[in-house]
């Protein structure tokens, strides 16, 4: 099996990183772990304007975290790989570590 250059790797994975940058569209990925949405129900849901929504599902599927499906005049939009949300969850929680050190940081010297 071939793989991609090592620098086109870097970039895919930059872009996906740049698609999860906004919490918005973390917002709109773990609405969508539960069960597939049309967009209309997303924006009521996270109490967002729906073009907003329709803007950031788009950048969601242009690096493949999410697919859409016509149902209707309607679109539904749902999680390509559920893995996402794995990945979601262990950055949460580098984060609350990261938090954690730096909370016992500041105490050790002082700081309260």
């Amino acid at each position: 099996m071939a793989y991609p250059p090592l620098h086109e790797l870097n970039l895919l994975h930059a872009n996906i990183c740049q698609a999860l940058a906004d919490p918005k569209r973390i917002l709109i990925l773990y609405a969508l772990a539960d069960e597939p949405r049309h967009v209309t129900a997303l924006a009521e849901m996270l109490c967002l304007p729906q073009p907003t929504v329709s803007r950031h599902l788009r950048i969601l599927r242009q690096q493949s975290l999410v697919t859409s499906e016509r149902d209707g005049t309607a679109v539904v939009y749902s999680l390509l790989d559920h893995r996402i949300i794995d990945v979601l969850d262990t950055m949460r929680q580098v984060m609350v570590d990261a938090l954690a050190r730096q909370s016992n940081l500041l105490e050790d010297n002082g700081f309260s």
